[in-house]
């Protein structure tokens, strides 16, 4: 039991380095190459890891063996990833430092908790909603820019990070239910293969060429590695050995690892009440997960 539970921190460790690194890698990508050039190599690369892995595993024999109802969760997480993902590198290429992105990104977790709570019956307590209210707030302060109107409230790009929470949330509350019934390899080469076929109708649509910077091929090879398939992977791993909020407690910490990643690669630094509102939505997202995996309860 506790060789599981040490796994399960182990691959949540791995996805939130890993995943930490895409907004590094991605950000560096697009700003060379148009957004459907980066999604074509992104996934191909992913997808062919992917598959390799898949079957390394011998995970493909479960195709065969598929009912209607996971063939109909695979086309929803599908087309969940296509909105998520698509929203995600948007919010990515908008937002010019990727550590304010990823702090913003925190809003991510409260809603899963948020979900969790009101489609999946799960408790809620008053220290999870001290922690809800503080990565809130955080977010705010992050995105507020003082102006007086609607459009001019917070910074350009904050509304996307927000639709993108909202379907990682759907997405995420759909795999916790069936992860335990279908493999975190099929479930990675089912979200590549989609997210493959999308970039390619896009690419087309937009005219695009296959001909890239080899610096931005270089960022994108070593991204959709850690993006599309070790992040991946390693979060559906951690899920089958501990739960979802045990696992959002290390993946909390994502924010501080791109804050490091965006100064040593960009030599950037948010504003200073960025950085303080950054602070508090991690130690929100930190309570929050600390009170959700128990860690708050007497003995």
């Amino acid at each position: 039991m506790r060789s599981n539970v040490f796994k399960g921190y182990f691959f949540a460790l791995v996805a939130t380095l890993a995943f930490s690194n895409v907004y590094i890698f991605s950000k560096a990508a697009l700003n060379e190459v148009h957004l459907t050039q980066f999604g074509v190599y992104w996934f191909a690369i992913g997808f062919l890891v992917s598959l390799g892995f898949a079957l390394k595993n011998k995970k493909l024999s479960q195709l065969g063996t598929l009912t209607k109802k996971q063939v109909r969760i695979l086309v929803i997480l599908g087309i969940l990833e296509i909105l998520t993902t698509t929203t995600f590198f948007i919010s990515v290429n908008i937002i010019p430092d990727p550590s304010v992105t990823s702090f913003l990104g925190n809003m991510f977790p409260v809603m899963v908790t948020m979900g969790g709570v009101v489609l999946l019956s799960e408790r809620f307590n008053w220290i999870e909603a001290i922690g809800v209210i503080l990565a809130l707030a955080g977010a705010f302060i992050i995105s507020y820019t003082g102006g007086t109107t609607l459009k001019t409230l917070f910074i350009k790009g904050t509304g996307i990070v927000f639709i993108n929470a909202i379907l990682a949330t759907s997405a995420t509350l759909v795999v916790k239910v069936h992860v335990k019934k279908l493999s975190p390899e099929l479930l990675g080469l089912n979200r590549t293969a989609w997210l493959l076929v999308y970039s390619f109708i896009m690419f087309f649509i937009y005219g695009q060429s296959f001909i890239i910077p080899v610096s931005a091929l270089k960022n994108i090879a070593i991204g959709s590695v850690l993006g599309p398939f070790l992040a991946i992977v390693s979060v559906y791993y951690s899920y089958t050995y501990i739960e979802a909020s045990r696992s959002a407690i290390v993946q909390s910490l994502k924010g501080i690892f791109v804050l490091i990643g965006a100064y040593l690669f960009f030599h950037t630094f948010p504003a200073q009440h960025q950085f303080i509102g950054g602070i508090i939505t991690v130690i929100g997202v930190l309570v929050m997960t600390l009170a959700k995996a128990g860690f708050f309860r007497k003995t």
